[in-house]
């Protein structure tokens, strides 16, 4: 069996819109919509921006962890389109996520921010991503989260 090797693709800061919705207590949990109105993409692999239009359905469930539930669109700087969805879950301790919670930067080793994504594009240049799996780490800036993305190799 062959090791797996993850190579850093890019950076990926998004900027939202801010209150959140808060849909309050469903059957699910606790749901919250975060409208993403735009972000920055930097790295070895891809660099461009997402556009405004997509959101990040999020669900506060019973035993404190947060999953996400997020679909945005990228645009290259080569100006190919690549349609982004992933899930991910987000914990750690009450006080930390307090912190994060009204938005302020706290230490991404002192929580548990995991995100895997998945692309969909039809650009030429691009079409590498349709064909691998990625897995990504996050943060929380003052702009939103800031997630690391690696292709699984």
């Amino acid at each position: 069996m062959s090791d797996i090797k993850l190579t850093h693709a890019f950076d990926m800061q998004l900027s939202v819109k801010s209150p959140v919705l808060n849909l309050g207590k469903t059957p699910q949990g606790g749901r919250l919509i975060a409208e993403v109105t735009g972000g920055v993409i930097t790295g070895p692999l891809l660099n461009g921006r997402v556009h405004a239009g997509g959101a990040d359905w999020l669900l506060l469930r019973e035993d404190d962890v947060m999953q996400l539930d997020v679909r945005i669109t990228i645009e290259a700087e080569d100006g190919g389109l690549i349609y982004a969805r992933y899930e991910g879950l987000r914990h750690g301790p009450q006080d930390v996520m307090a912190k994060m919670a009204a938005g302020e930067t706290v230490d991404p080793s002192l929580f548990y921010f995991r995100i895997l994504p998945r692309f969909e594009t039809s650009a030429a240049s691009h079409l590498w991503l349709n064909k691998h799996l990625f897995v990504g780490t996050g943060e929380r800036n003052s702009e939103g989260p800031k997630y690391s993305v690696f292709k699984v190799e």
